[in-house]
C-alpha cells in the first residue's frame, strides 16, 4: 500500500496535474492575502484561507484519483491484495497531496499575510482548521472523482455545488448537516474559535468520515 501511495503521488506529479491545482491555489492565496491582516485579525485571516481553499483542495484530490487509468485500478487492487487496500491507498495519496497544499496555504498566510506574529494558540487553531480543510477537500474530491461520476462536466459541477451547499447549510439552522465552515469564520471573527474549536471539530471530522465511507461503499460496486 505504501508503494502504491508513492506511485499515485508520483504519477500525479509527473502528469503535471499538480500544476492545475498549484497555480489556482497560489492565485487564490495572492488575492486572500493581497493586504496583510491587521494586528488582532490573524486567526480570522487564516480561517478565511482554510475555508476558501477547500474547493481547490477537492480539485487536487479529484485530479489525483483521476490520474490513474481505469484499468490500472484493477491491476493495483490485484497487486496490493484487494480492492479495499487499493481504495485506501488512493485516499491516503489524495490526503497527502491535499495536506501538502493546505500546509502551503497556512505557510503563505503566516509568511506574507499577517501584520503580526500569531500566538501559539492561534497558530494551533489555524493549523487544525487547515487540516480539517484538507480532510474535507479530500472527501469532496473523492466523491466527485471519475469512478463515482464518470462525466467530467457533471463531476466539476457537483464539486462546486457541494462547496456552495456546504457554505449555505453551515450558515443556516441546519449547520449540523455539514462541515460548519461558516461557523469557523464566525468564531474566528468573534475571537472565540480557540474555545469553540473542540465542539466545531466533531462535525468537521464526522461528515468527511461519513463521506469517505460512502465513497468506499460506492467503489465496491463500480470498476
Amino acid at each position: 500500500m505504501i508503494a502504491l501511495v508513492h506511485y499515485r503521488i508520483a504519477a500525479y506529479v509527473r502528469s503535471h496535474r499538480v500544476i492545475q491545482a498549484f497555480l489556482p491555489i497560489l492565485l487564490l492565496l495572492s488575492f486572500v492575502f493581497a493586504s496583510r491582516a491587521p494586528r488582532g485579525q490573524e486567526l480570522a485571516a487564516l480561517t478565511d484561507s482554510a475555508v476558501l481553499v477547500i474547493p481547490l483542495l477537492a480539485w487536487a484530490a479529484r485530479g489525483l484519483l483521476d490520474t490513474e487509468p481505469d484499468t490500472q485500478r484493477t491491476v493495483s487492487a490485484t497487486t496490493v491484495g484487494g480492492p479495499g487496500r487499493e481504495v485506501t491507498a488512493g485516499l491516503l495519496a489524495a490526503l497527502t497531496v491535499t495536506g501538502a497544499f493546505a500546509a502551503l496555504a497556512l505557510a503563505f498566510g503566516l509568511l506574507l499575510g499577517l501584520s503580526a506574529t500569531p500566538t501559539p494558540t492561534t497558530l494551533t487553531a489555524a493549523a487544525a482548521l487547515h487540516g480539517l480543510a484538507a480532510l474535507t477537500g479530500t472527501t469532496i474530491g473523492a466523491l466527485t472523482s471519475r469512478p463515482i461520476l464518470p462525466s467530467p462536466a457533471v463531476s466539476i459541477i457537483t464539486l462546486l455545488a457541494a462547496f456552495v451547499a456546504m457554505l449555505l447549510l453551515s450558515a443556516s439552522p441546519l449547520s449540523w448537516l455539514t462541515v460548519p465552515v461558516t461557523a469557523w469564520m464566525k468564531a474566528a471573527g468573534n475571537d472565540t474559535l480557540t474555545t469553540d474549536l473542540a465542539a466545531l471539530t466533531i462535525p468537521s471530522v464526522l461528515w468527511p468520515l461519513l463521506g469517505l465511507a460512502a465513497y468506499t461503499r460506492l467503489r465496491r460496486t463500480r470498476p
